[in-house]
């Protein structure tokens, strides 16, 4: 009796101690709201503008905070000073991948979204430069806009089917005609990422694999671009020619060969396959939106688009396509594009990061393998954020549409020049007409669980 009497004072006394411990290192932790069993905080936040319930939280605990994302315990970092500190001045603290169960479903674990490694690296594909492939596809897409006869439409498929070409033409090593039937299956398949069940299949992927909904039929299209692009490989394995790769296919597949017999290589033709479709889902939608967005942000401010305009016809003039050698020559033009990305704030939910170690940050204890949501939260519409007081291109700590620190996003420098050939492309041919008032346009983006998108509008072209 006296013995069973000790074992319990013994085992009050470790559970005292264990709740002392937890409570002291939470009382470290940032501060957050109560969350609910197994929900978290996903029941006090609007599904359909997250970043607006993400502020009003930050008035409230501050700009670092923790939220539960369904059961996920999360430290949010909002606003431009917080984010920087985090992600550039203790980049090591701050670099891993957080994980992302939809990615992982989709993808298994390969592909650059998903990565923590060394995956993804520049090949050097080819003869023709990614330049050049681009500069190709912005003349067919001036063309596509010329034959609407000024006519007021709304430029989102345009836009959509060009950026998704430059993909193809890297990939594949060459372009579809824009009426090609495998090209709009293609693009039709890749129209589901921007839905709420996305988010939801973060927050609870157990659950979600067991009920129905969209998703199921996300991953059925996934299966079928899959395949496609599968036969695609099988094609470029029996044509190749190892000393002179046409595409990222090629060069992948040349990187298998030197990979052989290295039983840990991570070059396999499913990790092909699966870059293939992350490169596709990644490099077409946030491209072709943000074209969206600056096309309507030109629209609303026509002295802006004027600019652009005087400077394009300065330094390139009217007789040659454009080029990415044009850009630093052009100041203003590269300020109102780094502008147009700063100012929508393309992924306000970003990519999840994780702290490798423990790691302290304003006078907060973060616990080691901590999922980590920057946010940035970005104010008023001003190419000045981005130039010197005698008009010359000035870089910004606050620019950081594509993350920052050490895991940036991998298709950055192709979205920069992309960006940069079609607006000044579109911008030398023609001038931008609303069909409204350019005061009465709202350039306010639209949140989705995803990405921010533009109003829906019309525009007219108007040849110069």
């Amino acid at each position: 009796m006296e013995l069973l009497g000790m074992t319990t004072i013994l085992l009050l006394i470790c559970v005292l101690c264990l709740l002392l411990v937890t409570t002291w290192r939470n009382r470290k932790q940032p501060p957050g709201p109560i969350a609910l069993p197994l929900a978290g905080n996903i029941l006090q936040m609007n599904p359909k503008n997250l970043r607006e319930s993400m502020k009003k939280l930050s008035e409230k605990y501050g700009p670092v905070f923790t939220i539960h994302l369904g059961p996920q315990k999360t430290v949010v970092l909002y606003g431009y000073d917080v984010v920087k500190e985090a992600l550039i001045d203790q980049a090591d603290a701050f670099s891993g991948r957080g994980n992302l169960p939809v990615s992982e479903r989709l993808f298994k674990g390969t592909g650059i979204i998903t990565s923590n490694g060394e995956t993804w690296k520049d090949f050097g594909m080819g003869k023709r430069s990614i330049d050049e492939r681009i500069q190709e596809e912005a003349y067919f897409l001036v063309e596509r806009i010329r034959n609407t006869h000024e006519k007021p439409f709304n430029p989102g498929r345009f836009l959509t089917h060009a950026v998704s070409n430059i993909i193809c033409s890297i990939v594949f090593g060459d372009r579809f005609d824009y009426e090609d039937k495998k090209f709009l299956t293609l693009i039709n398949l890749m129209c589901f990422s921007i839905i709420l069940f996305l988010q939801l299949y973060n927050f609870f992927p157990t659950l979600m694999d067991f009920l129905p909904g969209p998703h199921k039929k996300m991953v059925k299209n996934i299966e079928e671009i899959d395949k496609f692009v599968l036969e695609i490989i099988a094609q470029h394995q029996k044509t190749r020619d190892p000393t002179c790769p046409r595409d990222f296919i090629d060069a992948f597949l040349n990187k298998m060969d030197q990979e052989k017999g290295n039983g840990h290589s991570e070059f396999t033709v499913e990790s092909l396959s699966r870059t293939t479709l992350d490169l596709f889902l990644a490099g077409t939608g946030t491209t072709s939106t943000t074209l969206r967005h600056g096309l309507l942000i030109l629209q609303k401010y026509p002295e802006i688009q004027e600019k652009v305009q005087k400077e394009i016809d300065r330094v390139i003039g009217r007789d040659r396509r454009p080029c990415m050698a044009d850009r630093s020559q052009m100041p203003y033009t590269d300020a109102v594009i780094h502008e147009i990305q700063r100012f929508i704030d393309l992924v306000p939910l970003n990519l999840p990061h994780t702290v490798i170690k423990d790691t302290k940050f304003r006078n907060y204890f973060i616990p080691k393998d901590t999922v980590i949501l920057p946010l940035l939260g970005p104010k008023k519409f001003d190419p000045g954020h981005f130039l010197n007081a005698n008009g010359t291109f000035k870089k910004s700590d606050f620019f950081m549409p594509f993350s920052a620190g050490k895991r940036i996003c991998a298709g950055e420098g192709l979205a920069r020049m992309e960006l940069f050939i079609f607006l000044t492309s579109i911008l030398q041919n023609f001038t931008l007409k609303s069909v409204v008032h350019h005061k009465d346009i709202d350039i306010t983006p639209l949140i989705s669980t995803t990405v921010s998108i533009p109003r829906p509008y019309d525009v007219s072209f108007v040849p110069r």
